[in-house]
């Protein structure tokens, strides 16, 4: 039995991931979709799906960390804390015009919220009894200006 040579798409996806996606694109649009490379199409999707979520979570808990640090730590505000939480607050914004990742940052928001108050915790050297034990703000809270005011 001869071992068959793997196809185009699959060395093309392995050399240059850029090329293979415009291949994919071009092969979708020219709806010829019996010659797509569904194997790595399916891995590509949940690694992009995945890194979403990841990217969700870490501003999440970046957002609530310097939130945390900001209200309990008022001596040591800084503009750059400002600035953060607010880059911090639109990128996410921007993120959930995706409504399947606001969905996703709801379901994980007390779990981020734990990491946030770990993550405070370090930075400040407060205990992490010092915050609150669940997450006192919604998504929509975090996403408003107003979650600095005192």
């Amino acid at each position: 039995m001869v071992a068959k040579t793997p196809e185009p798409l699959t060395v093309l996806y392995e050399a240059d991931e850029t090329a293979w996606l415009d291949a994919m694109s071009e092969l979708i649009a020219e709806r010829r979709l019996e010659d797509l490379d569904y194997v790595h199409l399916g891995e590509y999707l949940k690694d992009m799906a995945r890194s979403d979520r990841r990217k969700v979570e870490s501003r999440l808990a970046i957002l609530m960390m310097h939130i945390l640090k900001w209200l309990h730590q008022e001596n040591k505000r800084t503009p750059s804390w400002r600035r953060t939480i607010s880059a911090q607050r639109m990128e996410l914004a921007r993120l959930f015009k995706s409504g399947a990742l606001r969905k996703h940052a709801e379901s994980v928001l007390a779990e981020t919220y734990a990491e946030a108050v770990e993550l405070a915790a370090d930075e400040t050297d407060l205990p992490e009894e010092t915050f609150p034990g669940e997450c006192p703000w919604t998504l929509e809270q975090l996403l408003s200006a107003e979650v600095l005011a005192d």
